[in-house]
């Protein structure tokens, strides 16, 4: 016995149908990537005080401007 994933429809037509753990598949994806924002937006950036370009934080006037040097101990 060989399964398939096609049907003939009426007018004599193969039409494909995507296998049924495929939508499974695409609907466990879909929970995962919104329980991953759920938990990171609940816990917060990872390094805060880190600001993307030209954007302003909570961070004092004299720091804003300070350029922020990583790594190699310079």
């Amino acid at each position: 016995m060989e399964l398939t994933a096609t049907t003939v429809t009426r007018a004599g037509t193969v039409r494909s149908v995507p296998p049924p753990a495929l939508g499974g598949f695409l609907l466990l994806l879909a929970a995962l990537f919104v329980g991953a924002y759920v938990v990171g937006n609940a816990v917060g950036p990872v390094a805060p005080g880190m600001h993307a370009p030209g954007t302003t934080g909570d961070a004092p006037s004299s720091e804003k401007d300070a350029p922020m040097h990583h790594g190699s101990g310079h």
